[in-house]
């Protein structure tokens, strides 16, 4: 309770204190030309072409693998003299805030910079041409500004040829609710090749078209056949088309059905009754992925993970409570849809979900607390960053009145 009016009141001192700062900044000519999505702002060589369009994606499901065995804030500040610079530059960091913001908020695009832990962080980018760099600039704008809203993109300012993605699970399938994190990496004959893509499987599948060696399997990719706009294309295929497919195509309400050799079983009672046990198993394997979510976020995304899974643990043990009482995989809890009374495979699938269950619970109540805490202390230090600008801002503006120039 007192954690919570400790953020309450840092919150009304910001509210305060950021009408203040909005004329101050109009003043000195700050703009904000987009808030729409926060991040920082992309920084082209030089003026480029639009990037190449996106064309819709194709939902035919040859897209799919298997092999069987979604604009940062950009700002126009105009040159003053040191003392004022540094005074407008503290200001525009509290107003519009930076990846540092940490547990208070997650921009959905963002230029970081440390890629150590990234899968192709060891892969040269090779020998490189502008036209590659313009390329993937234009890649950066294009997500920057059309970005799902349940996918998070991280772009490295010395790698630029790496990006990291997370993908949130849609609602109405097994992965409803989980975070999927994928590592991306624009090789030297790109856009004339796709990209190489990575998953963190964590050492499960829970996809036909996902490996546990983290293989991604998609004919957007190269990595299974296909035809036409199915196969990539240098002219009209983009890093946000493939983020979408996967989102889409591949962590879909029945993945089963992903198999090439299962499709032809799609809407006949064998093919429904192994796909409904196709997705006990899968949430099983979502759960797990979640906990190793929380206990080893990947870098650059730690506060997403806990903002996430703080944001949705009702939701998540409500649809595990549900799933155990019956209801089937993928379908929203109380809504009636209960598995046949002579389904053998649901008597394994509970007891190993109330396993899980348990560790899950105890995994998201450390989250909780956690949580908690980092965003109490971040509200409070933002709190006394404010008071501090407004400091520098008054003694600003007397300096300026004492020389004969009133604010």
């Amino acid at each position: 309770m007192v954690a919570c009016q400790c953020i309450s009141g840092a919150f009304c001192v910001k509210r305060v204190l950021r009408m203040v700062l909005n004329r101050v900044l109009k003043l000195f000519c700050v703009k904000n030309k987009d808030s729409k999505k926060k991040g920082k702002a992309i920084n082209p060589l030089c003026k480029v072409a639009a990037p190449h369009p996106t064309e819709n994606v194709c939902t035919n499901n040859n897209l799919l693998d298997p092999l069987s065995s979604g604009t940062g804030t950009v700002l126009s500040v105009q040159k003053h003299d040191p003392e004022c610079s540094s005074v407008i530059s503290s200001m525009t960091r509290t107003e519009y805030g930076s990846e540092s913001d940490g547990y208070n908020s997650f921009n959905q695009f963002d230029v970081v910079q440390d890629f150590s832990d990234h899968y192709y962080a060891k892969n040269s980018p090779g020998k490189t041409t502008k036209e590659w760099a313009k390329t993937i600039q234009n890649e950066w704008k294009l997500l920057q500004k059309d970005l799902p809203e349940s996918v998070y993109v991280r772009v490295y300012e010395d790698r630029i040829d790496l990006l990291r993605a997370a993908i949130v699970g849609p609602a109405g399938t097994p992965y409803h609710d989980g975070l999927f994190f994928f590592d991306v990496r624009f090789p030297s004959e790109y856009p004339q090749c796709p990209p190489k893509v990575h998953y963190h499987s964590g050492g499960l599948r829970l996809n036909p078209n996902l490996y546990e060696s983290g293989k991604v399997c998609l004919s957007l990719l190269n990595t299974w056949w296909g035809t036409g706009c199915e196969k990539w294309g240098k002219s009209k295929s983009t890093i946000l088309q493939v983020l979408v497919s996967i989102q889409g195509l591949v962590l879909n309400d029945k993945p089963y059905f992903n198999e090439p050799g299962n499709k032809n079983s799609a809407n006949t009672a064998p093919g429904e009754k192994n796909s409904l046990a196709y997705n006990q198993t899968t949430f099983l394997l979502s759960c797990r992925t979640m906990m190793y979510s929380l206990r080893k976020p990947p870098k650059h995304f730690e506060s997403l993970v806990a903002r996430h899974f703080h944001d949705r643990e009702r939701a998540i043990l409500d649809a595990c409570g549900s799933y155990m009482s019956g209801t089937v995989v993928g379908s929203s809890p109380g809504n009636g849809t209960k598995y046949p009374r002579d389904n053998r495979s649901f008597a394994d699938f509970k007891k190993s979900l109330e396993k899980y269950t348990e560790l899950l619970r105890k995994d998201l109540a450390t989250n909780r607390t956690q949580f908690l805490e980092l965003t109490r202390d971040s509200s409070s230090a933002a709190a006394a960053d404010e008071i501090v600008v407004y400091q520098q801002l008054e003694s600003f503006c007397q300096s300026m009145t004492i020389a004969g120039s009133p604010v």
